[in-house]
This record gives structure tokens, sequence and C-alpha cells, in this order.
């Protein structure tokens, strides 16, 4: 029987922390110990005075309770774990008595450290670097969208900016509010897949003083935006309970505190991502249709790299470029089959993941001035050769079509191609045997036999 209760003690979602008469802790389920960070051997059989720290004219609402035998229901307390991170709840305490003596409380609590804290700051001014003039590509199908944005610089319409991940899409969004005339005011984004809805709701709309116990009058994002622009990203990831409460928002263009009567105006431009088709978000209940039609005035859709690969170059360009600056390197780009695999590869994490493939092969580099096959991250070549299993044969194609004469001997064909292995090299290296020999791995002497044995002359250094 203890095992059962202790089993669904811990299946609850919602923390529950009891003490025996003598303030002792008795009961402490893993929600609990996930909302205070802590360890049951921190707290079980220890009295919680002496565990939790708490603020200046505030009592723990659990020792209240013992005290003075009283419930107390929808109460916020802050306090602090014994690392002196602060936690903030909203609890429902209250005694339990047998025979009418108090033999100890129990309490019921519910996580709101993150919306405290969220709502605790002032009007949040992101970084909005980032222009029309950021975005790299000169293909048609980046061009094509790019102009599309720049029309909707023009007007206040809501727009959703549809696209995977990885594709830029807040750069779009950042973009078109720095282009508009809303460029001046604020422009605030939030992740609607970073918290809860419960969390959400508050930190979008505000609350009210008397929404609970100890809350405050606070204003979300909708009123902190006011003039600019707020960006909903991963929109599909919103409840869609919580989709009809925004969607009433903008058609309204006005919003109503948690807890609140008045209906507060606002002048907001809603820029939206959603990271699959809407269609089908549609189809799988990840967004309300009504919303979507509300949104989707303006829609730009973002090609994924696979579909622009005439920009990959570019792209490498402006990554190393930024590499460069921030690893005092000399990069100048990637070798030829580099960019034949970055060509054949799918790319799921579009310019995003280029980027780190970018990243992480120049953290390989030592005084290398190209980046080679060799030096990409193993999980991008793990990747790409399982992308595209021609690729081998492909390279060998390539190269047995240039023996003319013919042989299969693995023997000569070895030789064959380190001949043309090191002459590439030297050619690399302006026939420079020392630092060819440096980039094969090779000593100097090794290198000199091995052109003298497949019959290469190389310049007096």
């Amino acid at each position: 029987m203890n095992a059962l209760h202790e089993y669904i003690m811990n299946q609850v979602d919602v923390g529950i922390h009891a003490i025996d008469e003598e303030g002792k802790t008795i009961i402490y389920n893993k929600k609990m110990r996930e909302i205070e960070a802590m360890d049951t051997h921190d707290v079980l059989h220890k009295n919680v005075l002496d565990v939790f720290m708490f603020q200046e004219n505030q009592n723990s609402t659990l020792v209240r309770a013992l005290q003075h035998g009283k419930e107390t229901v929808n109460v916020k307390q802050t306090y602090f774990n014994n690392k002196g991170t602060e936690i903030t709840t909203i609890n429902h305490t209250f005694p339990f008595s047998v025979d009418d003596q108090i033999q100890g409380a129990v309490e019921i609590a519910k996580d709101v450290t993150k919306i405290e804290r969220l709502m605790r700051s002032s009007t949040r001014k992101e970084d909005t670097r980032f222009t029309f003039e950021s975005i790299i590509g000169k293909s048609d199908a980046i061009q094509e969208v790019i102009e599309l944005s720049k029309r909707a610089t023009r007007t206040s319409s809501y727009v959703l900016v549809v696209g995977e991940t990885g594709t830029g899409k807040e750069l779009f969004a950042q973009s078109i509010h720095n282009g508009s005339a809303r460029a001046a005011a604020p422009y605030i984004s939030q992740n609607c897949a970073a918290l809860p809805d419960n969390l959400i709701e508050g930190l979008l709309f505000g609350t009210t003083k008397g929404a609970f116990t100890g809350a405050i009058d606070s204003a979300g994002l909708f009123e902190q935006a006011e003039g600019g622009t707020l960006l909903l990203d991963e929109i599909n990831s919103m409840n869609v309970h919580l989709q009809a409460k925004l969607l009433r928002a903008l058609q309204e263009k006005k919003v109503k505190r948690i807890g609140g009567t008045k209906e507060i105006p606002v002048d907001v431009r809603i820029i939206a991502t959603i990271n699959e088709d809407p269609i089908d978000a549609i189809a799988n209940d990840h967004l309300r249709k009504d919303l979507y039609y509300r949104l989707g005035v303006v829609t730009i859709f973002i090609p994924p790299l696979r579909e622009r690969p005439d920009d990959i170059p570019l792209l490498i360009e402006q990554f190393t470029a930024k590499y460069n600056a921030l690893f005092q390197m000399n990069v100048l780009g990637v070798e030829p089959e580099v960019l034949d695999a970055f060509y054949a590869y799918h790319w799921p994490g579009n310019v995003r993941e280029l980027e780190h493939v970018i990243e992480a092969s120049m953290n390989l580099l030592l005084d290398e001035e190209w980046i080679e096959y060799n030096h990409l991250p193993y999980h991008f070549r793990n990747k790409s050769t399982g992308q595209d299993p021609t690729a081998s044969s492909s390279r060998l194609a390539s190269f047995l079509s240039s023996d003319e004469e013919g042989t299969t001997h693995l023997k000569d064909q070895l030789e064959k191609f380190e001949q043309y292995y090191i002459e590439h090299y030297l050619h690399k290296n302006n026939f420079s045997v020392s630092k060819t020999a440096k980039q094969l791995g090779l000593s100097r002497q090794s290198l000199q036999y091995r052109l003298k044995k497949v019959g290469i002359t190389s310049k007096t250094e």
C-alpha cells in the first residue's frame, strides 16, 4: 500500500509537501522536487525553516497553517532553495488534525517561477539588427521572397512567415519591422513553444491584481509592444484554445488582462511564424483555420536551402568571413569536393545547419586556408554519405575516367592516385615541398622520396 501511495503521489502534476507537528517534512513528491530543484534527502525529515529561506516579512505558508490552523487558497509565495535559487509558487495550504489536535500541514503548489520573472521585467527591447541587406542570396527563389517582404513593410497588416527550421524566419520578421513605419517602436518576440499555456496566456495579455493572491498589475507583451511589432514564433505550438483568445484580441485590437474586466486597446502589428505547411497544421489541429485566415493576410513562404543551391557559395563566403573575424583566422573558402558535397546534401537544418558546419570545420583548421572534406564534422560526413550512396561511386568513376590505360590492378591504381593526390597539393602550395609535406602529414624527406618514386619534379625551395 505504501508503494501505491508513493506511486500516485509522484504521478500528479502538482507539488505536494507535507510537514508533521514539529515542522519536519514527511511527504515530498516528485513534482515538488522539480519545482524546487531539490533532492529528497535534502528535505525529507528536516525542518522546513532549516532548508528554505523566505523573503523579509514573509513566512512559510506551511508553517503558518501549522501554527494558526488556517487554510489558505491561491497564495503566492516567493522563497529560496538551499542553493539560493528563487522560486515562486501559488499554494493551497491547509492543516490536518486528529481529534481536534493539529498534527501537521499539507501544501499543494503550482510553479509560476518563470512567469513571475518575466512579468517582473520591464518592457523588452530586442536586438533588431537584421534588415533586408542582411539576407544573403541571389537565387530567384529568395529574391522573390525578399521583394514580397519589402512590399509588406508599407502596411500594418498581419504577416505569417512559413518556413522549415533554420531558414531564417525571424530574420525576415526583423527586416519587415525595421523597414516599416514602426521601426522606432518596440519589437518583441516570444517563442510559443518555450513556455506552457498557463504561462503564455499571462505573458501575452498581462495580469491584474487579485487574479490570484499576491498577483500584481502587470502589462503583457501586447501592451509592451504598443505601436510596434510582436513576433509570435512557432504559433502552431500554441494550444488551440489559447489561439481562440488570440484571435479575439487580433480582431478587436483589444486585450483583457487575466483577472481583469477592462478591455485595453492595443496598436500592435503581429508577425507569426510557423515551421510546417499551414494546411497540414490545420489538418493536424495545430492551427485554427480562422486564426490562419486572420494572420495570413500576407503569407511569406521561405524556401528551404535545398531549393536554392545557387546561394550556397554566397552563404559559405558570409559564414567564413564571420568566423574569420571571430576566430582571427584567414580561411579563404572550401575545396571543390566540399562544395560538391554541399550541393549534394539535403540540408534538413537549412541555412542554420550550413553555418554550424562551417563553424565546426573552422575549429579543426590549424594554418590551412581552405576547408577540406576531412575538416567537415563527422556527423555531417556520416549523414552526407548516407544521403547520397552514389557519391563514392561517382568519385571513383571520375578518377577512373582519367585513366587512359584502363588498368584495373589495385596496385597500379593506388600509384596513379598517389601521383594525382601529391600533384594536386603541390600545385595548391605553389610547389613548396615543406608546405605540402606538412599538409599531407608527411616528413619532408618522405615526400621527397614519394616525388621521386612517382616521377614528379619539384621546384627548388
